[in-house]
């Protein structure tokens, strides 16, 4: 695997073209931390399986068109090269491309919020990324959820924009408690794999293996955190009592697989301490994810994974107190204006 990779740096470095394939492919990757274009590469197979299984084959093409424009947008700004290299500014574009998709209903004005989205995503990388410098904190995917939300948000007031697939806006109600019945273990293991594929809000059992496997391809232990993260957040949703089909579909799950990921492998030194905090930070994500989901309801807006990015900058901040690792990070940048 590394000759092959070896073999394809070589290639980069001779042609203009394959380095931007490249970064954009790294791009994608780095949505879970990976610095890998095979890990991007099956990532974007994995994400135009389970568009086309769900008959939505446009998700995909608008993640794919949102990371270019994302990495053009970034070296027309003529930001740091190597930061464009390692696909940082192009992970916040393919969220927002795939989001958008997937909430919006198509059209054409559709298209123009995806390259409008994308482009903005990178301003706002650069902004963030600036403001959070004296914490020593990445952005994360705070770009990708600020900019989404306000798309989201804007399109109540404009007639060529539908939310077709928005959550329904309504006055926060009290949940209605069921009484819940044994956890099944098609449900544990379905809800496991969902919660991994909505990182890319897709809901694909064999999308989330294909994710896995890219996972492994650069990091091991970012697979086996990415899973035991899923498997935890499932079990901690279900002790809680939440709505079984927010569960099973891995919708209160996928914060909690980035913060476990983010917590146990990249902003921390792998160790069986920092395994028990990753652990801490996953089981919160859950509480957050369903706090934001009810604080947002009136706003008719997911969540995202805000409760992703909120608890690991709550987590990472006191790490004097945690060893820390020096691992670069998706927004640990050279943010400077051009």
């Amino acid at each position: 695997m590394q000759g092959l990779l070896a073999k394809w740096d070589i290639l980069c470095t001779s042609s203009a073209v394959l380095r931007f394939v490249d970064a954009n492919l790294r791009g994608i990757g780095q949505v879970m931390f990976q610095d890998n274009p095979l890990t991007g590469l099956l990532f974007l197979i994995a994400i135009a399986w389970g568009s086309y299984a769900a008959g939505v084959p446009h998700v995909a093409i608008a993640g794919v068109v949102a990371v270019i424009i994302a990495t053009l947008t970034a070296y027309w700004l003529r930001l740091d090269p190597a930061s464009i290299a390692a696909g940082l500014y192009g992970y916040n574009g393919v969220l927002v491309g795939l989001a958008l998709a997937t909430f919006l209903a198509p059209g054409t004005l559709l298209w123009g919020y995806v390259v409008l989205g994308a482009a903005v995503s990178v301003v706002a990388t650069c902004g963030i990324a600036n403001a959070l410098k004296p914490w020593g904190a990445s952005a994360l995917t705070f770009p990708f959820v600020v900019v989404t939300w306000l798309l989201l948000l804007a399109s109540y007031g404009f007639s060529g924009l539908m939310g077709t697939a928005l959550p329904t806006g309504s006055v926060v109600v009290p949940f209605q408690a069921y009484e819940a019945s044994p956890l099944q273990v098609i449900d544990l293991v379905g809800g496991t794999l969902l919660s991994i594929s909505q990182v890319f809000l897709k809901a694909s059992g064999l999308a989330a293996l294909i994710f896995l496997i890219g996972l492994a391809v650069n990091s091991l232990a970012s697979a086996v955190f990415a899973l035991g993260g899923a498997i935890l957040a499932v079990l901690t949703a279900h002790l809680l009592g939440a709505e079984s089909s927010l569960i099973t579909g891995g919708l209160l799950g996928f914060s909690p697989v980035l913060t476990a990921i983010a917590l146990g492998t990249v902003l921390y030194r792998p160790s069986g301490r920092a395994a028990m905090y990753a652990a801490v930070g996953t089981v919160f994500t859950v509480i957050a994810q369903s706090a934001l989901n009810v604080a947002l309801m009136p706003l008719a807006i997911p969540a995202l994974t805000a409760p992703f990015v909120l608890v690991t900058w709550l987590f990472f901040l006191p790490r004097s107190s945690v060893e820390s690792s020096s691992s670069t990070v998706p927004g640990a940048i050279d943010a400077s204006p051009p």
